[in-house]
């Protein structure tokens, strides 16, 4: 299954994913940085998911998806504490995958109108 994620920061931040089993989540958390909020709907899509094949979870965040999959370094700790976060998860996810998409092609981005 694919799940899209997305994240915004700012004043009007918030993250969410959409699968395409048509489960949705969208959280406003005012403040974060667009790095966190890529994190924690990386976070928010796996929670749940133990034990469960083929999923593959898509964003438009290179840097979320370089660092996830090891390929940049995190030199920030509050993203490191969600890299830890999400990377406990996705040992709970056999064979989870974490893949880059352009942004016009996820449509979690379009369902927090971004």
């Amino acid at each position: 299954m694919i799940i899209y994620v997305d994240g915004s920061g700012g004043p009007r931040g918030g993250f969410g994913y959409y699968a395409e089993d048509g489960s949705s989540r969208y959280e406003e958390r005012p403040g974060i940085t667009s790095n966190q909020a890529e994190y924690l709907a990386v976070i928010a899509a796996l929670e749940g998911r133990a034990g469960q094949r083929g999923l593959v979870i898509c964003s438009d965040s290179q840097v979320t998806v370089n660092q996830l999959n090891h390929k940049y370094a995190i030199n920030s700790r509050q993203l490191r504490d969600l890299a830890r976060q999400a990377w406990s998860l996705m040992a709970e996810v056999p064979g989870v995958e974490i893949r880059w998409v352009p942004r016009g092609e996820n449509p979690a981005g379009k369902m927090m109108g971004s």
